[in-house]
């Protein structure tokens, strides 16, 4: 059966917000989630902002949060984000939290939110 909706789940996993400065996102579980990937939407770009994106994993999801590897992630995101654009982030590591940051190297602002999707380990999600 074509069914993605019950194979699955999304939590937010930055809230829609224009961003002044680097902004770390929510901690998203692994445990029980057979993959994880973020979807990174963008609006409106002020004063040349000049955003990007990588992904922070950790043990305990509290503390000790670390850059995960280039070769850990997939993503079709550029080194600069553009305005009113989408971008995916797989994560391909084996921490049990991971979480999106976003980096400022320079600029105003960029509107931005992203969405964690996985795949639950049992089915359907909920």
């Amino acid at each position: 059966m074509r069914d993605l909706y019950a194979n699955l789940a999304a939590v937010p996993a930055l809230a829609p917000a224009v961003q002044t400065a680097a902004a770390q996102g929510a901690a998203i579980d692994l445990n029980a989630k057979g993959g994880v990937a973020f979807v990174v939407n963008t609006g409106a770009i002020a004063g040349a902002g000049d955003f990007g994106l990588t992904l922070q994993e950790s043990d305990t999801g509290t503390s000790g949060w670390t850059a995960v590897a280039a070769t850990q992630i997939d993503s079709n995101a550029p080194a600069t984000l553009a305005a009113d654009s989408a971008y995916r982030l797989g994560y391909r590591g084996w921490k049990r939290y991971v979480r999106l940051s976003l980096t400022r190297a320079g600029g105003t602002s960029i509107a931005a939110g992203a969405t964690a999707i996985f795949v639950p380990l049992t089915r359907p999600a909920v």
